[in-house]
């Protein structure tokens, strides 16, 4: 409920937050389309009026009459044969403001007391009034030009008009921009809603499945059905849910294998000590056996603390390096013949070629952690490829590079394992004892020296591995 609550809530959120600026911006649009279209049903009636009011003050030139009979006279005739008495009214304003002759009779007499009138009257220009008629209370549109005589204003010609008709015809314009505005308003709701679905949905999903890998339940995988960015998220979601899940299977298959690997010498140690101590015969032989026993126990035993010191402090950063010139054909050679009389006691045949060179360049490098890297590989060679009865090892230099390979003659390794073979706690399908850190403290040290570490099927059967080191290295660790 808590989790449906909060995507309501993001639906609520994003609803609010993109529809009022939607909701905000045709508003506004619709109220100036409205107003622009007022404005231009006014202005151009407004303009008409006014254009028809100047054309007809040259027809009504009162200086033309003799008298003021014969000007009401000519006023009152043209305002009986006005053609357009069924939509305006025009009317004649004495000097006084008051309504001489109308189209309209009975507002003869009357006082109109708008402003254009006014400003006809007064300040001798065009006046507009738009508002509402003070006698009748209708709204009106009325336009007074001055009438002159002698260069003074004598009176005022009005055209008067009710806006009924001209209002009707924008509110209906308006109505139809409106419902415009509406039916966007509505599109926009239904396409927000169907955005905002796609991505509630696959997130409440990809949430879930997420929670499910927090509360342990590594390496499940969500059905990728999504497109773009959704669909590459769930995607890294996969591929780290099932990385999670090897390291955590990895993880739990390195503490059973290091504490088979601990309790194996444990017991031998015990074992003999236990022997030898309830042993009364004093036998020289039996003795020398089981000190030896315990001896090799103890060092396989402190190799592995080794390999678990090392890697803790590759965890952590505290790995390093101290770098110094470096013999590399001793060290490896050194390491070549003190692995050729323990491989014989297992019957595996150990070959040396040196490339027929007598000397190897100087190199920068540690040597305990060379060493250690040597130490390695052909523990690992033997252990997984011991079965063989041979391993090769060689040694050669290029114009940048020094090249180490070691080649076991076993079963080699199956293809579908060789991209993980170097992962921490990776072990594959190996039986061999061992805890499946050591590869990975092998890539760490060649690579902080500027090398690199390969390990690939041999032809013909068998592992071979190939350690690359640079003559000359910078900015080592």
């Amino acid at each position: 409920m808590k989790k449906k609550a909060q995507f309501q809530g993001l639906r609520r959120r994003w609803m609010v937050n993109s529809m009022s600026v939607v909701f905000l911006v045709v508003v506004v649009a619709c109220a100036l389309f409205s107003a622009s279209i007022s404005n231009y049903y006014y202005s151009t009636a407004q303009n008409t009026l006014s254009a028809r009011a100047k054309t007809s003050i040259g027809f009504i030139d009162r200086s033309s009459a003799a008298s003021y009979g014969e000007y009401y006279a000519m006023v009152s005739n043209y305002a009986q044969s006005f053609v357009d008495k069924d939509k305006l009214e025009l009317q004649f304003i004495d000097v006084n403001g008051k309504i001489e002759v109308s189209s309209y009779n009975f507002t003869a007499g009357m006082s109109p007391g708008t402003a254009d009138v006014a400003t006809a009257l007064q300040e001798g220009r065009i006046g507009v009034f738009r508002g509402r008629d003070p006698q009748t209370g209708e709204k009106i549109l009325a336009v007074s030009c001055p009438l002159t005589y002698d260069g003074r204003t004598v009176g005022a010609m009005r055209y008067v008009t009710a806006t009924r008709l001209m209002d009707r015809q924008i509110a209906i314009n308006c109505g139809m921009i409106y419902a415009v505005g509406l039916l966007m308003l509505g599109l926009e709701l239904i396409s927000s809603l169907i955005f905002i679905r796609s991505i509630v949905e696959p997130v409440a999903e990809v949430t879930e499945a997420v929670q499910h890998i927090a509360s342990g339940s590594y390496g499940i995988q969500i059905e990728n059905t999504y497109h773009e960015e959704i669909g590459a998220l769930v995607e890294s979601i996969n591929d780290m849910s099932a990385k999670i899940g090897q390291n955590e299977k990895m993880q739990r298959e390195f503490i059973s294998s290091v504490s088979h690997e601990l309790r194996t010498p444990l017991t031998a140690i015990n074992g003999w000590g236990e022997t030898l101590l309830g042993d009364t015969s004093n036998d020289p032989v039996q003795l020398r056996r089981g000190v030896g026993i315990m001896l090799k126990e103890s060092r396989r035993l402190a190799n592995m603390v080794e390999e678990l010191l090392q890697f803790s402090r590759m965890q952590d950063g505290r790995f390093t390096l101290e770098v110094g010139p470096v013999d590399i054909q001793a060290e490896f050679e050194d390491t070549i013949i003190t692995y050729k009389e323990l491989f014989k006691q297992d019957q595996i045949e150990l070959n040396y070629d040196d490339g027929g060179m007598e000397t190897y360049p100087i190199i920068e490098g540690d040597p305990e952690r060379l060493k250690q890297v040597f130490c390695n590989l052909l523990d690992n060679a033997a252990k997984h490829g011991g079965s063989g009865g041979r391993i090769d090892a060689s040694m050669r230099v290029g114009t940048e590079m020094v090249l180490l390979t070691i080649r076991d003659y076993g079963p080699g390794i199956p293809e579908e394992e060789l991209p993980f073979i170097k992962q921490k706690f990776y072990k594959g399908s190996s039986k061999a004892r061992g805890n499946g850190i050591g590869l990975a403290v092998v890539e760490e040290i060649v690579t902080r020296h500027g090398g690199r570490f390969d390990i690939t099927n041999a032809e013909g059967g068998g592992c071979i591995v190939k350690v690359y080191l640079p003559l000359k290295m910078s900015g080592m660790a």
